[in-house]
């Protein structure tokens, strides 16, 4: 299997392309269809590849309760205080907005697809003509959800957030037993915030050798540190959530990027990406043009025929025009063949 490039929408995901940089829009629209435009706007503007929605509602994704286990009573929770079904209306797109955010992504150039998160939803997104599929990382051990995405035949990208490498090792069977060709997993760390030193981003490559496929990174982590990071060991594929502004809040607003930051991070992970390189240790093209700056041999002092080279006349200095240094020992004691001047590089024929 082939997983060294991968199609998403006419681009080569892939170790031999710089990474393709999802925006992911969230909740981050604030119930505002124009809201959401706007960001769409602001991802193209900033460079991304790809913007990606999520498609579900509160009655798809659980029940109508606000107690118990559907109660969000932890307090270091970002949403402590809600019902999840109450946090699910509020961060969910509706789906009569797909059609138009989907255009104007279009018209702006931008791949766009989304995460389902039920089976309805893949039909629905069926509809809309996605070129790919993202699997959040909280169904990655949904086997049906993965099954039904996978007859689709597209490209899959499943977060890992949370799962074990025997739950991994189902999904991604599952994934390839049901049609899946092209397949991404995410490096992810469910928790939001997340923190860097939970990230445990030396397991991209890991993973990587482990399920034979491109790795990337989901990052819910502040700034873009994890993500560039992340090029470095391997990732193909950098996901991140966008926002026009953190202070106009929102369900996802605390851990998003902003504009100027997504540029940023466009920017940054190309420029890791453009750094690896090969394994290579002689001096580059550009690099050789500083070679006549290294140090060398030079004559020290005017010398006669028959001088002897000494500490005094004989000097290790640059620029780089003379022989090695490493040539000084052989030279140190031997008289000269020739009359030179001061600032003569030293040569074999002087001896």
């Amino acid at each position: 299997m082939d997983h060294l490039s991968i199609n998403i929408g006419g681009y080569k995901v892939g170790v031999e392309s710089r990474p393709f940089i999802i925006a992911e829009i969230s909740g981050n629209h604030n119930q505002s269809l124009e809201r959401a435009l706007k960001i769409v706007e602001m991802a193209a503007a900033s460079g991304v590849h790809a913007l990606k929605l999520q498609t579900y509602t509160a009655d798809t994704m659980t029940l109508d309760l606000a107690e118990g286990d559907f109660f969000i009573d932890d307090k270091d929770s970002l949403w402590q205080g809600k019902s999840l079904y109450e946090l699910y209306q509020e961060a969910y797109t509706p789906w009569e907005w797909h059609e138009a955010i989907f255009k104007q992504c279009r018209d702006l150039g931008l791949i766009v697809f989304s995460t389902p998160f039920d089976e309805t939803a893949v039909d629905f997104l069926e509809s809309l003509n996605v070129p790919c599929y993202k699997i959040a990382s909280f169904e990655n051990t949904d086997l049906p959800l993965i099954k039904k995405v996978a007859t689709t035949g597209k490209p899959m990208i499943i977060s890992t957030g949370m799962a074990s490498v025997a739950e991994l090792g189902e999904t991604v069977e599952a994934a390839r037993s049901y049609g899946c060709k092209d397949l991404i997993l995410l490096k992810c760390t469910s928790s939001y915030p997340a923190s860097p030193e939970e990230s445990n981003l030396l397991t991209i490559p890991h993973m990587r050798e482990l399920f034979a496929c491109q790795v990337g990174l989901s990052d819910h982590t502040l700034g873009l540190g994890a993500a560039v990071a992340s090029v470095a060991l391997g990732a193909t594929l950098i996901e991140k959530h966008f926002t026009l502004s953190r202070a106009d809040g929102g369900v996802d607003s605390v851990f998003s990027l902003e504009p100027e930051e997504m540029k940023q991070l466009v920017l940054e992970t190309q420029r890791a990406w453009q750094a690896l390189g090969r394994v290579y240790y002689a001096p580059g093209e550009a690099e050789s043009k500083s070679l006549k700056f290294r140090r060398s041999l030079y004559v020290a002092q005017d010398m006669k025929a028959g001088d002897t080279f000494s500490l005094k006349n004989m000097k290790i200095i640059r620029p780089g025009f003379g022989l090695s240094p490493k040539y000084y020992d052989i030279f140190l004691g031997k008289k000269i063949t020739r009359d030179v001047k001061k600032g003569t590089p030293i040569s074999w024929e002087f001896i």
